[in-house]
């Protein structure tokens, strides 16, 4: 089987499939860079309002394929972070779901999404200091943000995979599931996901990210998108909520 990203879209939620069976889900340079441009296409569809990211089978993603580090590791990594990077931005709730190993570029890709969840059994590790390579600045700060400097440090300096327990523990899952459990409660949060407000996603988002020169921007978004209104009368008259903000408008 060829290595590639599949995707689709069910229910207004973008599904991103990992497929390398062959290296446990490794990354090839091909793979990384099919993402961003993935990625954009998802978030101009106006029928996706959120995104889940996960691997084919009982593995994540092993991390990235080592054999493209020999040939050129700069351009390995930049690749990589360049990836990170469009996830990270895709304007949209993104939700990793994790079975297996989670390791190295991996865990740069399930760091980037806004949430994590994972099965009991997985296991995550941030490997560079196995092959003597720095590991990006922006990938450590998004991985300090998320975990704290203590157990980012462990994570890095060692290069030691930790379970699913200590990573919840850690901040670095939000929710782990029992065997079989994950499918059913990625599609029931996703679920949640997109019959809330856009706005307020889009909003929440960018200011948990630390964006701090958009606040008059959404003050007026706010104001003009119907959203708030609608969701009081929802509220007052006991029916969901019908918002009809979107990112692209």
């Amino acid at each position: 089987m060829e290595p590639q990203l599949l995707h689709g879209v069910t229910d207004s939620v973008a599904t991103v499939v990992i497929r390398h069976p062959a290296k446990r889900n490794a990354m090839t340079a091909d793979m990384w860079r099919s993402l961003p441009p993935l990625l954009d296409r998802l978030a101009a569809d106006p029928d996706v309002r959120a995104l889940v990211l996960t691997g084919e089978g009982g593995t994540f993603c092993a991390g990235a394929d080592i054999s493209t580090l020999r040939e050129s590791p700069d351009e390995a990594q930049g690749l990589a972070v360049d990836a990170e990077e469009a996830l990270a931005a895709f304007p949209k709730p993104t939700l990793a779901a994790v079975r297996g190993h989670c390791v190295g570029g991996g865990s740069q890709l399930a760091a980037a999404c806004d949430l994590r969840f994972a099965e009991e059994g997985a296991l995550f590790g941030v490997t560079p200091a196995k092959l003597g390579i720095v590991y990006p600045a922006s990938s450590t700060r998004r991985l300090v943000s998320l975990v704290g400097p203590a157990t980012a440090k462990y994570l890095l300096f060692s290069g030691e995979l930790i379970d699913a327990e200590r990573a919840l523990r850690t901040g670095l899952v939000d929710e782990v599931l029992p065997e079989g459990e994950l499918d059913k409660r990625v599609t029931e949060f996703a679920r949640i996901l997109v019959s809330r407000s856009q706005l307020t996603q889009a909003a929440a988002k960018e200011f948990a990210n630390g964006r701090t020169d958009r606040d008059t921007h959404w003050a007026e978004q706010a104001r003009g998108s119907g959203d708030t209104a609608e969701g009081v009368a929802a509220f007052l008259e006991r029916r969901p909520p019908r918002f009809t903000w979107t990112t692209s408008g």
